[in-house]
């Protein structure tokens, strides 16, 4: 029987003794209209820099792919990267508050510690909506490019390609995009857990939420790997790995000097401390992150940063091989 239902000895119905604060799914999607909004205002600055880039002849993706040389015909194109890029920014943002809450407590704030917690969860489904939105609209790019088939083929095609893994089958696309399903895949339940932390427990929601910084690996790495605007070896690319470089150095004090005490390395088999195999673990994870922290620092300084060299030899038109219209 639920809290608010159980009697009291004189028949009356006890206090209802849940939480009157409880941070419910519905209170957190009104407060993200505001974050949402401005998400939709950024995306639309950064499609219409695509399309004006597009239109000139400089943009990185008509180099990439020539066949694309009339934003008005792959506008569908140009704001799913719009949408792409909004999602990368707001996944950067919500992983940086994340680590601001659950590493060493700084000593001045802006904000009180709630609007910061409040902040972090209404970035997190803005950032889950701007990646389904930047999925659909590569989808709904497929259905208009897959002109020579019937309409009911042409919306499978597309569908598959952007949300079965494994499906698409061109180019690098083939990794890159399972591994930014991943993200979204990862980003839904992961994102939506919080709202039922107390029906899983908290440390397991905890323990689960640990893994949202998968989320954004997934999703850099997917930038990496198929953004056309960072294909080249050239500034774009080394502004995105150095934004990198804060998200690693604030994951390293989380793991170095975590908020909660239980969650401190220590020394291994001291009494209250975790066994030695979790602590080997634990000790691990910290000199991982200090490896990546040094890998970013080295790509950034020697600008072997993964990019391509423009080529004079023209590249395929086209993912697949259809008139398009």
């Amino acid at each position: 029987m639920l809290p608010d239902a159980t009697p009291h000895g004189d028949g009356t119905p006890a206090r209802d003794r849940r939480p009157r604060d409880r941070v419910t799914l519905r209170t957190d999607l009104r407060a993200a209209v505001p974050d949402a909004a401005a998400a939709v205002g950024v995306t639309a600055a950064v499609f219409w820099f695509l399309y004006v880039r597009m239109d000139s002849g400089a943009s990185a993706t008509v180099a990439v792919m020539p066949f694309m040389d009339d934003p008005g015909t792959y506008w569908m194109y140009l704001l799913s990267q719009a949408f792409g890029w909004s999602a990368l920014l707001w996944a950067w943002g919500t992983v940086m508050l994340g680590l601001l809450l659950s590493g060493p407590r700084p000593g001045r704030l802006p904000v009180s510690r709630q609007t910061l917690e409040r902040w972090h969860r209404t970035t997190s489904l803005t950032t889950t909506a701007l990646m389904f939105a930047h999925a659909l609209m590569f989808a709904a790019e497929l259905v208009r490019y897959e002109t020579e088939v019937a309409w009911l083929q042409r919306l499978w095609v597309a569908f598959a390609d952007s949300f079965v893994p494994g499906w698409y089958d061109s180019g690098t696309g083939r990794i890159a995009i399972p591994i930014g399903q991943g993200a979204l895949y990862l980003a839904i339940p992961l994102g939506l857990l919080f709202y039922v932390r107390h029906r899983i427990g908290a440390n397991t929601w905890r323990r689960l939420h640990r893994f949202v910084i998968v989320v954004y690996v997934l999703s850099v790495w997917h930038t990496l790997l198929y953004g056309t605007n960072v294909w080249y070896g050239e500034w774009p690319r080394t502004v995105l790995w150095l934004l990198q470089l804060p998200v690693a150095a604030l994951l390293l004090a989380r793991l170095l000097r975590p908020a909660r005490s239980g969650e401190r390395l220590g020394a291994p088999g001291r009494r209250g401390t975790v066994s030695l195999p979790a602590w080997a673990v634990r000790a691990a994870g910290r000199a991982a992150v200090v490896a990546v922290l040094v890998g970013i620092v080295a790509v950034v300084v020697s600008g072997h940063d993964g990019g391509r060299d423009r080529v004079t030899d023209t590249p395929a038109t086209a993912p697949h091989d259809q008139t398009t219209d």
